[in-house]
């Protein structure tokens, strides 16, 4: 049987040409399972299609697009390749068509997560992070394909893009938040921008560091997010570091010493008035006090000659 097909290089074609099964688009888990896609010599040209995505992936995904080259694919593949340009025009087609796929796959699995209008904006925040969370952990390799090291061309589908969308499906969830705590609208499009970041980066994190589960992630993510939404303030400030803290701290230390300045005087014109105003007797007191001092020292001194 031949592998020949018909030349495929962008993801839109081949969706026109036939549809993804779940089962093909299952994660490899290590090396066991590339030798595995490898074991069949004789394959329709669908199967060899798939066998390529499912090793392209995996590739792409332990060693990052840059590191891979067409010359492994095909020896993981246990091909010529000749195939591989058959089917995808070269490593950059095959790439495309992997990252097109999860995607699709996580597009679909976010925007289920938002398209609630009815649902407590705390339960769509809980719902987008443990549906994140969920691809993450159901698709780790698709994850990583997307998050890792993207071809200098990067297609227009890109990792990025899709975040981009979803900001844009966050920001309208958001305004309406806003409007009914009456808070200003200019930074909404920043807050859903630090929510997605948050969340993404957290899943990165979470990919390699599984010491919790999807569950705890989810409510910590939701934590975080979700009380910092609820106690906005409609003006934010810093409160030690900005140039206004800076200034007010300035001014304070100013007047702190104005006030000791002040004190100093106040303690020194006291004690200069209490000096001034000593009654007849304590001078008479005073004087008599020297007196004596004076005839003692001439008394001593009259003994001792």
């Amino acid at each position: 049987m031949s592998d020949s097909a018909e030349s495929d290089n962008e993801p839109s074609k081949y969706r026109a040409q036939m549809s993804d099964s779940p089962e093909s688009d299952r994660l490899s888990t290590g090396h066991e399972k590339l030798d595995g896609m490898a074991n069949t010599s004789r394959m329709t040209s669908y199967q060899r299609r798939e066998q390529l995505i499912e090793i392209g992936r995996s590739l792409f995904a332990s060693k990052g697009f840059e590191a891979v080259s067409v010359e492994e694919i095909a020896a993981t593949a246990k091909v010529s390749k000749p195939i591989v340009y058959e089917h995808f025009g070269g490593k950059e087609g095959l790439y495309a068509v992997v990252v097109d796929r999860e995607m699709r796959a996580l597009t679909d699995t976010l925007v289920n997560a938002l398209s609630d209008p009815q649902a407590h904006p705390r339960q769509i925040v809980e719902r987008t992070a443990l549906a994140l969370l969920t691809y993450v952990e159901e698709n780790a390799e698709g994850f990583r394909v997307l998050t890792r090291d993207s071809p200098k061309t990067d297609p227009a589908s890109s990792f990025n893009s899709l975040l981009g969308d979803i900001a844009l499906r966050v920001e309208d969830i958001l305004a309406e938040a806003f409007k009914r705590q009456h808070l200003p609208a200019k930074g909404v499009p920043y807050y859903a921008q630090m929510l997605i970041g948050m969340t993404v980066y957290t899943c990165q994190y979470w990919a390699d560091q599984r010491k919790l589960s999807k569950e705890q992630i989810a409510a910590h993510i939701v934590n975080l997010a979700w009380h910092g939404l609820s106690r906005m303030e409609a003006k934010p400030e810093l409160r030690f570091e900005s140039d206004k803290a800076t200034k007010e701290a300035e001014k304070q230390e100013r007047r702190e010493i104005k006030e000791i300045a002040k004190r100093e005087r106040k303690a020194a014109k006291e004690a200069q008035s209490q000096n001034n105003t000593e009654s007849p007797a304590e001078q008479n007191a005073e004087q008599n006090t020297e007196q004596d001092a004076a005839g003692s020292q001439g008394t001593q001194a009259e003994q001792q000659s």
